[in-house]
């Protein structure tokens, strides 16, 4: 699984290895093993040993796309899916050229889990409008100005394509 560190240009490869006995596992990271020791854990803490190291790690948030994280007191954001998120920030940055223009569209395929606004409701630009599920993960697509929801063209469990128009915003 690939994972990347915000504010860092380099993408982590990581991978389960195996189990090594009780509480112990080895993973790799960007090809090189690791052995890893819980030593105590809870639903958002844990303590482990990193070769031969003690690390507290605290989880802060967790979203579809990035965890952060409070590891031996330092934050450290973790972008998951790092070349979905690449393709979405290209895909909105060309969207953002046309933002003059009334039509939402998808920046990616995928089935429509939940439209947000309702036809008339007033909204700003960012608001998210309609929830689309792809590759397992729930991506919003967010509004490209402010105004008023015209029209949704989209409906629940149906699916769209790439720059299938979701939304009319005036």
């Amino acid at each position: 699984m690939e994972f990347k560190l915000a504010d860092q240009a380099t993408v982590l490869d990581g991978e389960l290895i195996r189990t090594l006995g009780r509480e112990s596992i080895l993973i790799k990271i960007n090809g090189k093993e690791h052995n890893v020791r819980l030593l105590r854990s809870g639903t958002q803490e844990l303590e482990f040993i990193l070769d031969h190291s003690f690390h507290h790690a605290k989880i802060l948030s967790w979203g579809s796309s990035e965890i952060k994280t409070l590891i031996d007191g330092q934050v450290l954001t973790i972008k998951k899916h790092s070349r979905l998120t690449d393709v979405l920030e290209k895909s909105l940055s060309l969207a953002s050229l046309g933002s003059g223009e009334n039509n939402l569209t998808s920046q990616i395929p995928g089935r429509v889990v939940s439209i947000l606004p309702k036809v008339g409701s007033s909204i700003k630009k960012g608001d998210a409008i309609v929830i689309l599920e792809s590759m397992k993960m729930q991506v919003a697509v967010k509004a490209h100005k402010e105004g008023l929801i015209k029209e949704i063209r989209a409906k629940e469990g149906s699916t769209v394509a790439r720059y299938d128009v979701v939304a009319v915003i005036e």
